[in-house]
Parts: C-alpha cells; structure tokens; sequence
C-alpha cells in the first residue's frame, strides 16, 4: 500500500496580517498532482487542518474542495484533528464521509478510532489518534496514574490492543522528544508535552503532526511530514516535501519524498540598503516572494519600508542591525546627569541610543538649536 502523509496545512493562517488562503489553494493543487502522479492508495492528514479552531469561511471552503478531489479519485483518506483545530467542528458529518473513504477520528472519549484497509499482503490497521492531553485522558481510566503527556499516550496505545504480527499505523499529533521545533509551532512552557518515542514501538510506521520541519524521530519510520508551506522566517531554509511511505509484508517500508514548490517563497535578504535595491542584485529574483529584510545601514533610510516595498510586493519585516540595534547602553540614575548641560545631556543620550557620538555637523546644528531655545546656554 502506498501512502501519502500530510500535516499542519494551518488553513486560514495569516503571517505578519498577509493571508496565504492563495498560496495555501496552490499548494493543495499541487499535492493533488503528486498524488496523481505517485498513485497513492491513502492520504493522511495529521492534524491542523486549520489555524484556529473557529476558521474563516474561506478556509472550510478550500479543505472541502480539496477532499472532494480526493474523494473523486476513490481514495483513503485518514483524518485526525491537532492542537489548532477543534475536533467537535472537525468530525461533522464523519459517519456520512466514511461511506466515501473520508475517515474522522472522532472526539476521543477513552477509545482509538481504528480503521481496517486491505491491499495484496492482508490487512493494514490505521489508529487514528486526534491532539490530547493528560487532562483527557485522565476521566476515562480514573485508577490509572496520569502525570505526563507520555503516560498518557503510553496507557491510550496500550489499550489499542495492538497486534504486534498484523502491519499497523498510527497517526498521532503530538511533540515526540527529540523533535527539531520551528517559531511557528505552539510550544508549551518548559517542554512538558514531550512523549517519548517509545510509545509507538509497535507499530510499522508513525505518522505525526505538529512539527513543521520534516524529520524522523531516532528511526525513519517514526516521522514529522512537516507543513506543506513556510509559516515563520525560522523556516526560511526548510526544504518542503511529501513523505510518500510505500508499505509491503510487515516490516518492509520504504519512504520517498516528493518535493513541495510554492507559489511564493518566504525569504531572508540582509544588507544595505542601496546594495540592496540595486537592480542587478533583485532581477533575476522573484520579487514577490515574501521578505524579511535587515538594513545593516547605520541610519535610518526615510520611508524605508515604503521605498523598499515598491521593488518588493509582499514585504512582511524590516529590520536593521547596525550599532544602534546592538546597544546595550543603559541611562544613569546618579546625580551626575543634573549638571550637565543640555547639550552634554543630548550627545550622552544620543551615544546610549545609537551606540555612537555625535559627529562635528549634527554638534553644529544641536549648538545652533539649544542658542535659539535657551538663549545661548549650552
């Protein structure tokens, strides 16, 4: 059986107030392609689905055209809902699906939703484990001690039952330790839902969500699929693909990667700002992806986001780093500052602020301004 594992679509997001609802509705068009193309028997879906549990019209519009495609095609399609969706919203309508080969993991309430596929070698068991925490899971096995994340997933797969002679999969939205996390994940403080990788021993192959960079987690069967798109400039360097996992007899899977291109790339230029916009430099760029931009200029550039941005479309950030940026001056509290005067007052505050001192033309200028002020006090 061949496979396709997705995750953290995060339909709706919006990164730095841009919408990507169009570059999300590219990038499904092209998994769409490659699904074709590596005629797969199933797709799975780990979890954030959507950005936010209540999500834009626009959203909802885009998963149902895309699992209309699927459902077109006649083919599996594995569904669990992650820590952004809110999997009540997420399983209207599921016992309807089914019948088409859409499955839902349901709202988990002690149980795995299990779903029973078949190919040339027998059967293949997909356990379908929605986001959970310790809080529950914990209603549900009331004699059982549930600290961690990792007891809780541990006690959830033990009462799987697994059959450990039969194939087995289990797709799950969870942090596994180990996991390499990006700036646009959702981390709990101190890293408390970490799950140990052990938990999933049994099963052939662990298909996971909620880590946007892919990877695997100590072997290459259990593993992060990665979002099909760049949410932060954390993941600027990011290589983007589609783990196509082609199952056999038990024990014998094999993993491609089918690479991801999308409409706009999300890049990191860092420079000055004549070098810069020196046409040279951009032409043979895309000058519609979306940028992040550091100016290593000591001052200031007027308008600088505006000139910047009319070379640039889809500016998201400008920073700089220069050595006002990297001042780490702080302002004295002693008596000393009551006298001086305002023109000693000024080049200190200025030399706090821009980690510089006052040069022979801006003391000319602050000299004129402080005579007209304080009528000649200097």
């Amino acid at each position: 059986m061949k496979i396709a594992h997705i995750s953290d679509l995060h339909l709706g997001k919006r990164l730095n107030e841009f919408s990507l609802l169009e570059d999300q509705r590219y990038i499904l068009n092209e998994i769409i392609k490659i699904i074709d193309d590596s005629q797969v028997d199933c797709v799975i879906i780990a979890g954030d689905v959507y950005d936010k549990s209540i999500p834009p019209v626009e959203a909802v519009e885009i998963f149902d055209n895309f699992l209309t495609c699927l459902a077109r095609r006649k083919l599996h399609v594995l569904i669990i809902s992650g820590n952004h969706d809110s999997a009540e919203r997420m399983t209207f309508g599921a016992k309807l699906m089914s019948a088409s080969g859409i499955h839902f993991a349901p709202v988990y309430k002690g149980k795995t939703e299990q779903v029973i596929l078949e190919d040339k070698y027998g059967k293949i068991n997909f356990y379908l484990l929605p986001f959970v925490k310790p809080s529950v899971v914990r209603p549900f096995f009331p004699e059982e001690k549930i600290e961690t994340y990792t007891d809780a997933i541990r006690l959830i797969v033990k009462n799987m039952n697994v059959d450990k002679s039969q194939r087995n999969v289990i797709v799950a939205h969870q942090f596994v330790t180990g996991a390499e996390r990006c700036e646009s994940e959702e981390i709990c403080v101190g890293g408390s839902e970490n799950v140990d990788a052990s938990v999933f021993d049994d099963f052939d192959y662990v298909a996971l969500g909620h880590i946007h960079g892919s990877q695997k987690i100590l072997k290459e069967t259990v593993r992060y699929c990665g979002s099909p798109l760049k949410y932060s400039f954390s993941e600027c360097d990011h290589k983007k693909s589609i783990p196509i996992v082609e199952i056999n007899e038990k024990s014998n899977v094999k993993i491609d990667f089918a690479p991801l291109v999308p409409k706009l790339d999300l890049r990191e230029i860092r420079g000055k700002y004549d070098e810069i916009m020196l046409k040279k430099n951009y032409e043979n760029t895309n000058t519609e992806d979306y940028l992040h931009i550091t100016l290593t200029d000591e001052y200031d550039i007027p308008e600088g986001f505006a000139r910047l941005s009319s070379v640039f479309k889809n500016l998201m950030k400008l920073d700089y780093d220069n050595k006002r940026t990297k001042s780490v001056g702080e302002i004295d509290s002693d008596f000393e500052n009551e006298t001086l005067s305002p023109l000693e007052l000024f080049q200190k505050f200025y030399n706090l602020q821009n980690n510089q001192h006052v040069n022979d033309e801006q003391n000319q200028i602050l000299t004129s301004l402080i005579s007209e002020i304080w009528g000649g006090s200097k």
